[in-house]
């Protein structure tokens, strides 16, 4: 479940390996470039955690970051990654 912390969406999931945490960032890029919403994200091997607001909306969170959570959260899925709580 994305946490709203600080004005952003925030979620951190582990995939089986570094190579399906990279291709499941390729995808989250492609759907990031489609929605044209960019996240700030991070990656130490099979841990990717985002941080998702608007910048043009004064760094908070609206309808973007929503819409853009629910498709990473798709792919997490589709790429077997499992939430990291609290991480």
């Amino acid at each position: 479940m994305w946490t709203e912390t600080d004005n952003a969406l925030t979620r951190t999931f582990r995939f089986s390996d570094f190579k399906m945490a990279f291709s499941f960032m390729s995808d989250v890029a492609e759907e990031a470039e489609y929605q044209e919403h960019h996240p700030w994200w991070s990656n130490e091997y099979n841990v990717v955690s985002f941080r998702l607001r608007t910048h043009d909306a004064g760094n908070r969170v609206t309808d973007k970051d929503h819409k853009l959570a629910a498709a990473i959260d798709q792919l997490a899925a589709d790429y077997g990654g499992e939430e990291i709580a609290g991480f």
